[in-house]
């Protein structure tokens, strides 16, 4: 592809990254069969490589984005399926991470949209305001569940077609009965290995996740710890940035990375540091990519490549590591939900699903397991329609597997696959640690 930007344009380094991953598109198309909004609305504009035309038009110009361009952007699920399928290696998330933040920085979107993404950004990031909000959430639940049982013609069009409106009953919808109670693990501190020392590791427990599903780092502790693991929840460190990166919001999500690069350094160079093991792979793709966004700032670039370079999903890592033999068989048949950001974000594919079926578990993969299931951060509450769509053909592929239980490696994928099926959703690391010798997962206790 050619481009036209201006030597003072490239003198701008994020320019000069944006033209680089322009000129390497070759038009091929190939990106358009894999990319879940195409597939779904058949508009070039809503593929990768229409948003790539649009991107490309936005940035030479150096103009406001327009309405028709955040559009489509907005609609992309940044998935990064079209990365996996690209084969001229378009690095097609930093472009349209830097079309999210022109966008932000150059466009003004109605008020309403304003006060729900400012909402998100407040709320998600942090645990104790998220934990807060949920009870809140709980009384909304009624009204969505009465909206949903009125038929569109019987409620005024406003209510109908209000997307505001729509947004706000996918939170409702997503949002789980009950608050969970805070973690043990929800304060800094050091876990020491069973027997031997082997490795000393950073787990990352986010900002959602600890909310939704403390149970998950739970499972990873006792996991890690059990093969010989000492596991360090290191003071300082939080949400990854990935929710606010993905609306734009570049202050508040290269706050949270330097906050997260500066804790994991200190332990890395303090006691030392194996890995900066992630259990949430959304946060992953990010923490991976904490180099490229802080390569401009000296202060951080050194130390944000060095934390890039050993952070590992804790399939990864453990994949590496062995798994110890399974001292109980269940015999249940799991199907296996590749998390986007795990297999397109990290290209990590194999290791899960050989880890599920090491510790005895038959384990079943669905029909396009290449598209996403529609959650993608915060994309299922600012885009619930074709999140749905997503959500309903991603279930029907994994009921058709008729398994026992569905695993995955993202709290995000958890929750929106869960909303949409009576299947218990929980996370490969809970059922690795229930073969290995931990409790029972809370979701297939009942």
């Amino acid at each position: 592809m050619q481009t036209n930007f201006t030597l003072a344009q490239l003198a701008d380094p994020d320019i000069e990254v944006a033209n680089g991953i322009l000129r390497s598109c070759v038009h091929c198309g190939f990106c358009t069969a894999t990319c879940p909004t195409y597939v779904l609305l058949g508009d070039e504009l809503d593929s990768p490589r229409g948003r790539i035309y649009l991107i490309k038009d936005m940035l030479e110009k150096a103009k406001p984005a327009t309405e028709q361009v955040v559009r489509h952007v907005d609609r992309c699920l940044s998935c990064l399926s079209c990365m996996t399928t690209c084969p001229s290696g378009v690095h097609y998330m930093h472009l349209v991470d830097h079309a999210r933040r022109h966008i932000a920085e150059t466009y003004t979107r109605p008020l309403p949209e304003r006060a729900l993404r400012a909402v998100l950004a407040v709320v998600l990031p942090r645990p104790g305001i998220f934990r807060l909000a949920l009870l809140g959430a709980w009384y909304g639940k009624g009204l969505a569940a009465l909206l949903k049982l009125l038929p569109a013609a019987a409620l005024p069009k406003f209510v109908a077609d209000n997307m505001m409106l729509k947004r706000l009953g996918a939170m409702f919808d997503l949002a789980p009965g009950t608050a969970r109670p805070p973690s043990p693990l929800d304060k800094p501190q050091v876990i020491p290995a069973a027997g031997t020392r082997r490795a000393r590791v950073a787990l990352m427990t986010g900002c959602a996740q600890p909310v939704l599903a403390p149970e998950i780092s739970e499972a990873t502790v006792r996991l890690l710890t059990r093969h010989g693991v000492e596991v360090v929840i290191a003071k300082g460190a939080g949400c990854c940035g990935a929710l606010t990166h993905h609306m734009g919001m570049e202050e508040p999500a290269l706050a949270a990375a330097k906050a997260n690069v500066t804790a994991w350094s200190r332990e890395l160079q303090g006691e030392g540091l194996d890995a900066v093991i992630i259990n949430t792979s959304g946060c992953g793709t990010t923490v991976k990519d904490y180099g490229f966004m802080l390569r401009e700032n000296p202060l951080y670039k050194d130390e944000a490549a060095q934390i890039s370079a050993i952070t590992q999903d804790i399939s990864e890592f453990l994949a590496d590591l062995g798994l110890n033999p399974p001292v109980r068989s269940s015999g249940l048949t799991v199907a296996y939900h590749a998390a986007c950001s795990l297999q397109h974000g990290q290209q990590v594919k194999q290791a899960p699903k050989d880890l599920l079926e090491a510790a005895g578990f038959t384990v079943k993969e669905p029909a396009e397991g290449h598209l996403c299931c529609g959650s993608a951060g915060t994309y299922n509450l600012l885009q619930p329609e074709i999140a749905g769509r997503l959500r309903a053909r991603k279930v029907a592929h994994l009921e058709a597997l008729q398994p026992q239980v569905i695993a995955a490696g993202n709290i995000g994928c958890m929750t929106q696959i869960g909303g949409g099926t009576g299947i218990p959703v929980v996370h490969s690391v809970e059922l690795l640690d229930w073969a290995t010798g931990g409790p029972v997962p809370p979701a297939l206790a009942g």
